[in-house]
């Protein structure tokens, strides 16, 4: 955005995606100081935590990555004890993935760094203007959602 274009006149999807942008840079870099953590992991073991037993290929679908690319994130949770697999490993089986209590622990510490991130994103905001944006916010994710699933 240029400071002589006004911010109204931008698509709303230019302004969630520049924020996004931010607010993605900023989690990486939350994460990154508690160690080896990014969103990459939270969401793998966000998605297992609400579905356990989620294989490689449907965990990879739902976090939109390869299969190639999950895997490699799965193994690096299985290394740190985030992850076990309740199956035996083998190439074609499929691995019904479960997050340990380590993986719990871990996942609320991430949490817990990503907290301080939405008091600069909402400043100036009111209580109210802030429970506006997150329904609206909750609206939008759900409709891209579903546009995404057409």
């Amino acid at each position: 955005m240029s400071e002589d274009e006004p911010a109204a006149s931008l698509p709303l999807s230019l302004l969630l995606i520049g924020a996004g942008r931010f607010t993605q840079d900023a989690a990486n870099r939350a994460l990154a100081e508690r160690g080896d953590r990014s969103l990459r992991l939270m969401g793998a073991l966000g998605h297992l935590v609400h579905e356990p037993g989620l294989s490689y290929s449907e965990l990879a679908r739902r976090a939109g990555v390869t299969a190639q690319s999950m895997q490699a994130t799965v193994v690096q949770l299985e290394r740190v004890g985030a992850v076990a697999r309740a199956t035996p490993a083998g190439r074609g089986r499929t691995a019904a993935l479960h997050v340990t209590d380590e993986g719990h622990r871990m996942l609320g510490e991430m949490r817990q760094a990503l907290a301080g991130l939405e008091e600069p994103l909402t400043e100036g905001l009111s209580a109210e203007e802030r429970a506006v944006l997150t329904a609206a916010l909750l609206r939008v994710a759900a409709n891209a959602k579903a546009a995404s699933a057409r």
